[in-house]
C-alpha cells in the first residue's frame, strides 16, 4: 500500500543518520519509522534485539509492512544487531531521545538544533546516529551512556510519552529542514498574469454603473465611501486577469438576464400543461 503524495518519477532523497531502534516491542510501529524515514529522507536502518525477532514471522511481518506503506525497501534493508555496542561501532557521534533528565552531564538539545549541528557534521564525512528505546520504557541508563548528547522534544510536561515513530517523524521533520531548508515542495501556480490597471478600472465603470442604475448608492452622501469600499475589497484580492473576466462575464448575465439560448433550453425542459379530457 501506498500514499496518495508518492510519486515513483521523482528522484527519492536518502542519506542522513542513522536510525536505531533499541529493542522496539512491535512490529507496527517498526513499519511506521520506516514510514518516517523515508518521508524525510533517511535510509540507515538499524535495528537492535527486536522483541518479535527480525524479520518477524507470519502476521507479525504482514502488519509492518502494511504499516511501512511503500516503505518496505527499508525494513528488508534493515541492519539488525544483537546488542547496542554493534548498532553504534561505526558511528562518530551518537545521539539519545529521552523525555526524561537522566543526570548524565551530557549536553541536551532540542531537534531542531540537534539536527542543524548534524548536518554541518555529516557534510565533513562524518557517520553519526540517534537512538530511540523501546516503546514502553525509553532507552536505560546503561543505553543513553552510549550517546554524546541527549535529544528531547517540547512537549507538555504532564504528557511528555510519544509514540517512537511519532519520535522517529519529529526528527526526521528537523533533519530535511536542516538539510534542505523549509521551501513547501510546491508552490502556488500562477494560471494567469495579474490584471492591469486599466482592466481592472474598466470593470470598476461597469459594476458600479450597474449598482448605480439598480440603486445601490443610497444615500447619495455615502456613494463615493461606498464606491470606494467596493473597490478595496477586489483590490485586496490581487486580481488576475482571469479573475476580471469572470466576474464581468458574471456581472453582465446578472444585468442582462438569460441568453437567448439559456431561454430556449428552460423553455424545451418545462413540461407540456395537460389539456383535460371533456367528460364523454
Amino acid at each position: 500500500m501506498v500514499g496518495a503524495g508518492t510519486d515513483s518519477t521523482k528522484e527519492s532523497i536518502s542519506g542522513g543518520p542513522a536510525i536505531v531502534l533499541v529493542r522496539p516491542q512491535l512490529a507496527v510501529n517498526i513499519g511506521m519509522c520506516a514510514r518516517a524515514m523515508v518521508n524525510f529522507g533517511l535510509s540507515d536502518l538499524r535495528i537492535v534485539a527486536p522483541r518479535e525477532g527480525w524479520p518477524p514471522a507470519d502476521k507479525y511481518r504482514d502488519i509492518a509492512f502494511a504499516a511501512a506503506a511503500g516503505a518496505s525497501h527499508l525494513l528488508e534493508g534493515a541492519k539488525i544487531h544483537e546488542n547496542l555496542r554493534d548498532a553504534v561501532a561505526d558511528l562518530n557521534l551518537v545521539f539519545a531521545t529521552t523525555a526524561r533528565e537522566r543526570g548524565q552531564g551530557k549536553r541536551i538539545h532540542p531537534p531542531f538544533e540537534a539536527m542543524n549541528e548534524f548536518f554541518e557534521r555529516i557534510t565533513r564525512g562524518e557517520r553519526l546516529g540517534i537512538l530511540f528505546g523501546p516503546e514502553r520504557t525509553g532507552l536505560d541508563n546503561d543505553e543513553i551512556s552510549f550517546a554524546d548528547g541527549i535529544i528531547t522534544f517540547p512537549v507538555n510536561p504532564a504528557y511528555a510519552s510519544l509514540n517512537l515513530a511519532q519520535a522517529v517523524l519529529l526528527v526526521g521533520y528537523e533533519w530535511m529542514r536542516a538539510s534542505r531548508g523549509d521551501t513547501p515542495p510546491f508552490q502556488l501556480a500562477s494560471y494567469s498574469p495579474p490584471a492591469s490597471r486599466e482592466m481592472i478600472l474598466s470593470f470598476f465603470e461597469f459594476l458600479e454603473g450597474a449598482l448605480e442604475e439598480n440603486g445601490f448608492f443610497r444615500p447619495e452622501g455615502k456613494a463615493p465611501g461606498m464606491r470606494r469600499n467596493l473597490r478595496n475589497i477586489f483590490h485586496r484580492i490581487e486580481l488576475t486577469e482571469q479573475d476580471v473576466r469572470t466576474l464581468r462575464g458574471a456581472m453582465v448575465r446578472l444585468v442582462e438576464g438569460p441568453r437567448n439560448d439559456v431561454q430556449t433550453r428552460k423553455r424545451i425542459r418545462q413540461p407540456r400543461k395537460q389539456t383535460e379530457t371533456p367528460p364523454k
